[in-house]
């Protein structure tokens, strides 16, 4: 009889997210949640009215803002969604999950949270008027796949959820989500891999938005959501030199870990795993064609970002990398900010160093915590969240010898009574 390998333990990549105006910028690695006030030039004091012992329990696996900026929202692992207010940093609902959760999302007009689980369902929560707890409906189901990113339309019509069947769907939001979401309106096929991550980009010629998808096939595509036609695919890691020509992204070596548009979608920031430093797309809207324009190294560390950040109109591209419980390390939660300015179609950018970033060391000791870790914690933090993103999104495959023995294992067999 074949033995299984070994499981590894479970580790969640650091993630960051910034204010549309940024006004604060807010890092999670692990259970914590660290939010620091760039207006008032300080660390957010976060509050929870609940009988929580802490915030969150165990990893936080989505954190997002709200278009607006009104509302930030949090959840992972512990099975809780948190809504919090970013006037007061309260937090005004929380809602418990059935299972584990992997992507949130903030409608338009901050009227509803939505949040995915692993088990592929997508529930919906009312937050008109908000309370201490709220309880989700459901809103459609991806049938048994991990949903890796959720994403609403800038128009409003419709909400995306990409997964880890190498699929994203693209579902008619109706006037009542609250019945459920039932009417399809195309399905983005055309990944090779799990889907990680979605943005959208805006131009004046297309004022609805053009989707965005980043893969662990190394490519980033430009989609129209309404046909779910495919306009243009761009091999990001062929082009920064982290594969051959003959290269196969079946090694799950170069993932697209995130994508973020910077300066209102001229340029879109591209992290892919292995890569210290970032990629630069520029989309042409009205051409609908994806291009490289340049590769940004951060030199003089090790720094592979496991996520990215951008206020729209800012020329600022916020990054973090990190990971937690990282196996053998003394540092229970590892995460590194930097951040890239004077992001432009024709100057080169510059990586900041930590005395220009904004909110200077205050805002470093916020994000990060106090301890000092050396390069050698990072690299191994790169490893460990790759490793853990290839186990949890790239399905295993079986000998069809072995199938049959497996099933009989199976323990989601309904039981006779």
């Amino acid at each position: 009889m074949d033995s299984e390998p070994k499981k590894d333990v479970e580790v969640a990549p650091a993630l960051i997210a910034v204010h549309p105006d940024q006004c604060s910028v807010a890092v999670a690695v692990g259970q914590h949640l660290r939010v620091f006030d760039l207006a008032a030039g300080d660390a957010a004091s976060l509050t929870d009215d609940s009988d929580a012992v802490a915030f969150h329990t165990d990893n936080i696996r989505a954190i997002c803002f709200g278009a607006k900026g009104k509302l930030f929202v949090s959840a992972g692992d512990d099975k809780t969604v948190k809504v919090w207010s970013t006037q007061s940093w309260r937090c005004i609902t929380t809602v418990s999950s059935e299972k584990r959760v992997s992507a949130v999302a903030i409608s338009n007009d901050g009227n509803f949270v939505c949040f995915a689980d692993k088990f592929g369902l997508v529930w919906i929560v009312d937050l008109d008027p908000p309370s201490r707890d709220k309880k989700p409906s459901p809103l459609l189901s991806h049938y048994c796949s991990i949903i890796t990113s959720l994403e609403f339309s800038p128009d409003g019509r419709f909400i995306l959820s990409a997964d880890r069947d190498f699929k994203i769907r693209v579902t008619n939001l109706p006037n009542k989500p609250l019945n459920g979401a039932h009417q399809i309106q195309s399905f983005c096929l055309g990944h090779s891999e799990f889907v990680s991550c979605l943005a959208f980009v805006q131009g004046q010629e297309c004022p609805e938005g053009l989707l965005l998808s980043g893969s662990g096939d190394s490519t980033v595509r430009l989609w129209n959501v309404d046909s779910g036609a495919l306009f243009d695919t761009c091999e990001v890691a062929l082009k920064a030199g982290l594969l051959e020509d003959n290269g196969k992204a079946e090694e799950h070596g170069h993932a697209v870990t995130d994508i973020c548009t910077v300066l209102d979608g001229l340029l879109v920031a591209v992290a892919i795993q292995s890569l210290q430093g970032i990629i630069l797309l520029s989309c042409n809207v009205s051409e609908k064609t994806l291009s490289v324009t340049k590769v940004v190294s951060v030199v003089g560390e090790a720094f592979v970002p496991t996520c990215l950040g951008s206020s729209p109109s800012t020329g600022k591209l916020w990054m973090v990398t990190g990971v937690s419980s990282l196996p053998g390390c003394s540092y229970p939660a590892l995460a590194r900010v930097r951040v890239i300015s004077d992001i432009d179609i024709e100057q080169e950018p510059v990586v900041l160093g930590d005395d220009n970033i904004p909110g200077g060391e205050k805002l470093l000791e916020t994000l990060q915590g106090t301890a000092s870790v050396d390069d050698n914690a990072f690299l191994a933090a790169a490893e460990a969240v790759k490793t853990a993103m290839c186990h949890l999104l790239i399905k295993k495959q079986y000998p069809s010898e072995n199938r049959e023995s497996r099933k009989k294992c199976r323990n989601d067999r309904k039981l006779k009574g």
